[in-house]
């Protein structure tokens, strides 16, 4: 279903957070939406990739990575599997690589930079916690909006 960001702002204004305008569009869709679930992980995408393993249909993983500008959390066999397994996208507080093949595919990618500097896999991480980043808090089982003008967050379905 086609939305705008602006437009759900303007109908929904108290009821909705918008996070703040630190990231950018690196998938080859830029509207999506859908179901939030959390992955807080830092420098390690072992969780991210476990997410990704299983059905997405609806969904849109936001992964707080602390704002790391060390290393990629993602790159483009991650994004792919979760394409495969059904997500809409995935807003990442890091960094990703692979980005020209992360933007050749139909998934939603927002995060903060890109470097090719790749994870280390500790087993780290924690799925399906409150996170709290870009002024906003992401609760697992809330709904989020991503556009090219922004990012809502809902407690509630908007559309």
């Amino acid at each position: 279903m086609p939305f705008n960001s602006n437009d759900l702002y303007d109908k929904h204004l108290e009821n909705i957070q918008v996070a703040a305008p630190i990231f950018k569009d690196f998938g080859g869709r830029k509207k999506f939406y859908g179901e939030i679930r959390t992955v807080k992980a830092f420098e390690d995408n072992t969780y991210i990739k476990a997410a990704f393993e299983e059905d997405g249909t609806g969904k849109v993983l936001v992964v707080d990575g602390a704002g790391s500008l060390r290393c990629a959390i993602m790159g483009d066999q991650v994004a792919a599997l979760g394409k495969k397994n059904g997500w809409e996208g995935i807003i990442i507080f890091g960094c990703i690589r692979d980005s020209v093949d992360v933007g050749k595919l139909a998934f939603g990618v927002k995060a903060l930079a890109t470097i090719p500097r790749k994870t280390i896999k500790r087993q780290q991480g924690v799925r399906d916690i409150p996170v709290h980043f870009a002024d906003v808090h992401f609760i697992s089982g809330h709904y989020v909006y991503s556009d090219e003008d922004g990012i809502l967050i809902s407690d509630k379905p908007l559309i």
